[in-house]
């Protein structure tokens, strides 16, 4: 009797798990927030036993987060610097790094903003800070920030505004401010301002003021499964890039 039990129970046990969900869990720059996961429902669909996750912060928390060992399985950088750290530590596997999309830099105001459209060279909108500041990825460690202050050095801004910035942790951070109007200006990407009803795009920064922005994806050591290759390979399809370029990123 007790033979037939244990019998039964690892039946049930191997059916369990040959009918348990597979979950791929995915860390990922917050500028890509909304695109992926309109990415992962659709995948979802079409693999309903399939499991998508996401973790969303700024490329260097999170890169430092696998470093230490937080159990990822793809990583989604906003920054090639991010990915080589990770790769240069060899904790990527290395075949499946490639670029998966682009982006570029924009001032953004508040929608209901008197400005409309700002000549960035001519600095004339920095007076409009005032006593304000101007909404910004944390340039020590958030790839927006890092770009936007290159591109403010080129055009000969930056020493007019680098003791007036409002750091946010993340790009979607920066938004969140000029959503609420705590701040008359920000850069984010163009991608970040097209999912907000509550700003509105006064300039775009010219693509020679800064590097490219390129979102690189790899799959990470140990997580290189059939699961993991199975959604990579899906991020790289026509349906997947139909959103991507749906939220104003730009595919090859």
């Amino acid at each position: 009797m007790k033979i037939a039990k244990s019998a039964l129970l690892l039946a049930l046990c191997l059916g369990l798990s040959a009918t348990a969900s597979a979950k791929v869990t995915v860390f990922a720059a917050a500028s890509m927030t909304d695109a992926l996961q309109q990415i992962a429902d659709q995948y979802q669909k079409e693999k309903p036993d399939d499991q998508v996750v996401f973790s969303f912060a700024s490329s260097s928390t999170l890169a430092k987060q696998i470093e230490e060992g937080a159990p990822a399985d793809l990583f989604v950088s906003a920054s090639n610097k991010w990915m080589k750290y990770l790769s240069d530590k060899n904790l990527t596997v290395k075949e499946t790094e490639k670029v998966l999309v682009g982006n570029e830099l924009v001032l953004i105001a508040p929608a209901n903003s008197a400005a409309n459209t700002v000549d960035l060279a001519k600095g004339e909108w920095i007076g409009g800070l005032k006593d304000s500041y101007l909404s910004v990825g944390d340039p020590a460690h958030v790839p927006a920030g890092q770009y936007a202050e290159e591109a403010l050095t080129k055009l000969n801004l930056w020493d007019q505004v680098k003791d007036k910035l409002a750091r946010a942790k993340d790009v979607r951070g920066a938004l969140a401010l000029v959503e609420r109007a705590e701040a008359p200006y920000g850069i984010v990407y163009s991608t970040d301002a097209k999912v907000s009803k509550a700003v509105k795009t006064v300039a775009v920064f010219p693509q020679d003021s800064y590097k490219a922005v390129e979102y690189p994806v790899a799959i990470l050591q140990e997580h290189d499964n059939a699961e993991t290759r199975a959604f990579l390979n899906y991020l790289q399809s026509d349906a997947a890039k139909k959103v991507f370029v749906e939220y104003g990123f730009s595919v090859k």
